[in-house]
């Protein structure tokens, strides 16, 4: 059932991705205010009413030039509760980037389960609802939370995308570690069904202590093959420029990197500027501010995932299936 009021809101720091999702859904932000102290500290507030309204509000967790992480993670929260406090109807949470969300579990002794405490927070403000796009561990996300939630996944835009980009009839997504296999044979799934043939799979041998990734053993065959790693980010790049320097020392034809979210920190520029790489393929969940725009150029391309945001507040307003949201977005070869 609909709600009677829809409002849209982002954070100053979000705004031009909020945007580009108002835009999809055929609307404008509603007005906020954000106010400064001259001690950093700072307050949010809604300026229009949102008594028994249906709310979302849009912002992505990733930390830049402007803001951390953990800051703009603050003034959500703050934001969030200051809209409950307003009397919101409902408050739903769409975080394209979640931050925080990598430790998930205890790898070494008295280590902390981060995503656990993040859900707790803004369960704690009254978030009714949390929408985000392939985070780093599925099944901790949905475990973390009491509240709703819903994932988006960006395997069928990732895979609108191949279809036309790659000429040779023999394919193979590779996951950069055993843990993304199951984000790489989805993909695989969508690409096979979009292509209509049988795609091959692969993955590579990685451990990691203190920092340092190890293993260098790429199982399955890319030989003669376009090979097409998938994983749900890329931070300094040493995960994809490792795998696709396996990848091309067993002969894969072309070598095409995708991750939905694109961190580029540290030495990601020397890393994945070389020539194993021939495209980077991230969407739009995070601005690629941190790499050079003679890399960007060359080899990045970004797709839209603020549609799909878009399409998912729509049905989520109208309580339509976002199910058939990520089946029906399912892209169709050309006739």
């Amino acid at each position: 059932m609909t709600r009677s009021t829809l409002h849209l809101f982002s954070l100053n720091c979000g705004r031009a991705y909020a945007e580009k999702v108002a835009g999809h859904l055929g609307t404008a932000l509603s007005d906020h205010e954000e106010r400064d102290f001259e001690d950093s500290e700072y307050k949010v507030r809604p300026l229009a009413s949102v008594r028994a309204s249906d709310v979302f509000v849009v912002q992505s967790l990733h930390g830049d030039d402007e803001r951390s992480a953990d800051e703009k993670l603050c003034r959500l929260l703050f934001f969030i509760g200051a809209l409950k406090d307003a009397s919101a109807g409902r408050v739903t949470a769409v975080v394209p980037y979640l931050c925080f969300a990598r430790k998930d579990r205890k790898t070494k002794p008295r280590d902390p389960v981060t995503t656990r405490y993040l859900a707790g927070l803004f369960e704690a403000v009254g978030t009714d609802r949390v929408v985000t796009l392939d985070v780093h561990n599925l099944a901790a996300f949905q475990n973390a939370f009491r509240c709703c939630t819903e994932h988006l996944e960006a395997a069928r835009l990732f895979a609108r995308h191949f279809v036309t980009r790659i000429n040779n009839p023999e394919i193979v997504v590779v996951s950069p570690d055993a843990g993304g296999v199951k984000r790489a044979d989805r993909l695989r799934d969508v690409l096979s069904r979009v292509m209509d043939r049988p795609i091959g799979s692969a993955f590579m041998e990685k451990t990691r202590s203190l920092g340092e990734v190890r293993g260098q053993t790429l199982v399955g065959d890319v030989a003669g093959k376009a090979a097409v790693i998938i994983d749900d980010l890329i931070s300094a790049g040493t995960t994809m420029a490792r795998t696709a320097k396996a990848c091309r020392a067993q002969g894969a034809t072309d070598v095409l990197a995708a991750a939905s979210h694109g961190l580029f920190v540290g030495d990601a520029n020397c890393l994945l500027s070389g020539p194993d790489i021939d495209e980077l393929v991230v969407t739009d969940t995070i601005p690629p501010f941190r790499l050079s725009p003679e890399l960007r150029d060359r080899k990045l391309v970004e797709i839209d995932a603020a549609q799909l945001f878009a399409e998912a507040i729509k049905r989520l307003h109208t309580g339509e299936s976002i199910v058939d949201l990520l089946e029906d977005s399912s892209p169709r070869p050309e006739a």
